[in-house]
């Protein structure tokens, strides 16, 4: 196609509306509107919050001059939604419902695609999601946690994970789906998948297991944490904040900051050393585990995420897995562009559309 794609791109997070509107793979308007804990304090609900945030799109299409009867396409960062493989989905009625009732997991990014599918009906636009978190591609053993009560989900930083490694592979000259590569998504969240042959067959839980991060607890003694709950006297929401919040780096330092970290050490901290060490070593396990699923047959390692601008944590990282394999650092978390790449693949008829899963 000899026209560029014009892409209304929407990334919606518990504190911020960020977008972006492209022509073709140019980012042309970039922007963020912030919502802060106590703007949103009036609205329970996340379909409460829906007339606000998109007031606020609608807001930036008209001070930015863009005319929404030009736009193509409303590409927008998916929700926690039915477990499905990777792609991109068209955004329909079940799919919002289920996003805004939180039957898979309540979140902010619920309100995107109700956005989207509003905004495509009004202007005549496709809309769809990329690669949303509840993707899942795990191998049947992945599954299995040790209580047949309790099934390991799938739930990590699949659009920016599946673009590093998509990335990666173009610079090589190869197709993701030829490739192994473990890909360690480095942020407030972390998570380190193994993707065979571009599926992500097993990950860590961005919120339940895995390394500590700067304010989560990751993967935590079970026994131990039996008694946290029941001797410390915790309600469930008290100890749930105490796990994804304020765990991690936080817990330790005070901090959510990896920046102020490093700082502490650069003042002789010993503390600070120490525990941002165990983050390292506890990422570099993780990853080694991950290179365990492939069998040990990795073509390569990507470090990505915000946390990867840190050339402290990942020269560190670097030490202890470069063995395994070589190592590449692609800093930043880069949702947008991973958007928009993917909504191009979609116009471009290079990758098909998916419908929702079926309700139910």
């Amino acid at each position: 196609m000899d026209r560029q794609c014009s892409m209304l791109v929407i990334n919606v997070g518990s504190t911020s509306t960020k977008l972006a509107w492209f022509k073709g793979s140019e980012p042309m308007v970039l922007g963020t509107i912030p919502y802060p804990s106590e703007e949103q304090a009036p609205y329970p609900s996340m379909r409460e919050q829906i007339p606000q945030r998109q007031a606020g799109v609608l807001d930036f299409l008209q001070k930015n001059r863009i005319d929404p009867e030009g736009i193509d396409m409303v590409v927008s960062r998916g929700g926690l939604g039915k477990p499905a493989p990777a792609g991109a989905y068209e955004v329909d009625d079940a799919m919002c419902e289920e996003l805004l009732e939180g039957k898979y997991g309540k979140h902010a990014s619920a309100l995107g695609p109700a956005i989207a599918l509003n905004l495509s009906r009004r202007y005549g636009a496709q809309a769809i999601v990329v690669d949303p978190p509840s993707t899942d591609e795990f191998h049947p053993l992945a599954r299995i946690s040790g209580l047949p009560e309790i099934e390991r989900k799938s739930a990590f930083h699949s659009l920016n994970q599946k673009m590093v490694a998509r990335r990666l592979a173009a610079k090589l000259g190869v197709k993701y789906e030829q490739m192994n590569v473990v890909v360690a998504h480095l942020g407030g969240g972390i998570t380190v998948g193994a993707h065979q042959k571009g599926r992500v067959i097993d990950c860590t839980h961005g919120l339940a297991e895995g390394p500590f991060t700067p304010e989560r607890a990751g993967s935590l003694p079970t026994l131990d944490l039996i008694d946290l709950a029941f001797d410390g006297g915790m309600e469930k929401k008290q100890l749930q904040r105490r796990l994804v919040g304020e765990g991690g780096l936080y817990a330790y330092l005070q901090t959510r900051d990896v920046q102020r970290a490093e700082e502490m050490i650069g003042a002789g901290d010993e503390k600070a050393k120490l525990i941002l060490e165990a983050m390292v070593y506890q990422i570099a396990k993780d990853i080694g585990a991950m290179c365990v699923v492939l069998k040990g047959a990795v073509d390569r390692i990507i470090l990505t995420g915000g946390m990867a601008h840190s050339e402290l944590v990942t020269g560190a990282i670097k030490k202890w897995v470069e063995f395994l394999g070589p190592v590449f650092v692609f800093p930043g978390e880069n949702e947008m562009t991973a958007l928009a790449e993917g909504g191009l693949r979609v116009f471009l008829k290079e990758e098909e559309i998916r419908k929702y899963p079926d309700a139910g």
